[in-house]
């Protein structure tokens, strides 16, 4: 479908999209203390992909890219606390102040829910691209097979 085909969708999918981006956010930041992390804000994201593709808005593109960067954020992250002679996976909190916010307290499963959020991103993007990748009316179409006489003598039809 193309935005000029369905302006209506189109428009509607514009205005929503920033605000579930925001919803995204909030998901991934909100992950530690309530429902929420890396897994919910990627399916939200990848929501918001999904719903641009179909509006004919966006059709992702380097998801490969997407999900080897998300892949590699994690892995860094985990392997991060053996070099500080912890253990695989162990946590660092950090705590600083914002003028205007106070103090905020996050650690390194922050950057670690963002690589599972780009994954899923990334996974989602894929299976879109996969579905769109051909027009169903660009689909070529193959001529049914007909079985002839000779195939009939050949399978013992009558």
């Amino acid at each position: 479908m193309k935005p000029h085909q369905a302006p209506v969708i189109a428009r509607g999918i514009r205005v929503v999209s920033p605000l579930a981006i925001v919803v995204g956010v909030y998901l991934l930041f909100a992950g530690h203390n309530s429902p929420g992390g890396g897994f919910t804000a990627g399916l939200v994201f990848g929501a918001v992909v999904v719903l641009r593709t179909i509006a004919g808005l966006h059709r992702p593109r380097r998801t490969i890219a997407l999900i080897a960067c998300g892949a590699l954020l994690m892995a860094v992250i985990s392997l991060l606390p053996l070099v500080w002679g912890g253990t695989l996976l162990d946590q660092q909190v950090v705590t600083f102040d914002l003028l205007i916010l106070g103090t905020v307290k996050t650690g390194t499963a922050l950057p670690f829910d963002i690589g599972v959020s780009m994954i899923v991103v990334g996974l989602v993007a894929a299976i879109i691209n996969g579905f769109s990748a051909m027009p169903l009316d660009e689909v070529p179409q193959r001529e049914p097979h007909r079985m002839t006489a000779a195939h009939t003598k050949q399978s013992g039809v009558t």
